[in-house]
Formats: C-alpha cells, structure tokens, sequence
C-alpha cells in the first residue's frame, strides 16, 4: 500500500448517486452492466461494472451508490466511461458502496 497525503486524497472527487439504469454490458470481456447515474447537478455518467454476481440489472436500478467522477473517460469496448463506481471486491463479487439512507444526488464524500 503506498500513503497518500491529504493534499492527495482531497483530489479525489468521490459523490453520491442514483442508478437510473443498468443492463447487460454484451460487447464486455467479463460479465458487466452498462450503468448511467445521476449525480445531480453534476449530471448524468455512464459507467461499466462487474457487479453480475451479486446484483441483477433491476435490482441496480434507484440504488444510491458512491463513485469517483472525476477520473478522465476511459473507453471500455463500445463505451465510454465517465466515473468509477466504488464497491468491496472479495474475488469475483463487488459489494456496492451505498448510503446508510437516502441523501441528495451529488453530494460530496469527504
């Protein structure tokens, strides 16, 4: 694990949202979801994730989660992904990042 400085840390723009919808991802090399959430005043983002195991597409769909949305878009296959969703890994299964209760889309994880 290499250490961050605060100076570091604080460039990471980490915000709450809402799925608004998620599907299949066919065109992935490992089973994803295409998933767009709103965060607000900070718009509509599109992202891939390799949730498949552990959640269904409508499941996913009005779930607050946590995502980085200032990383530069990354083309994964056909699309362009515009935030990180954040979730735990314990090998092939990602627990999504949530809320412990509902708060406004955007705001900002510090």
């Amino acid at each position: 694990m290499t250490p961050l400085t605060w100076k570091e840390f604080e460039k990471v723009d980490m915000r709450v949202g809402t799925i608004v919808h998620a599907e299949v991802f066919e065109e992935a090399r490992n089973p994803s979801y295409k998933i767009t959430i709103s965060f607000g005043e900070y718009g509509l983002r599109k992202t891939s994730a390799q949730v498949t195991t552990l959640y269904t597409p409508e499941e996913l769909i009005g779930k607050q989660v946590i995502a980085v949305i200032n990383f530069p878009p990354k083309q994964i296959a056909n699309m362009l992904s515009e935030c990180l969703l954040l979730g735990a890994v314990d090998g092939s299964d990602v627990t999504l990042l949530s809320t412990e209760r509902p708060v406004k889309n955007g705001l900002r994880i510090g």
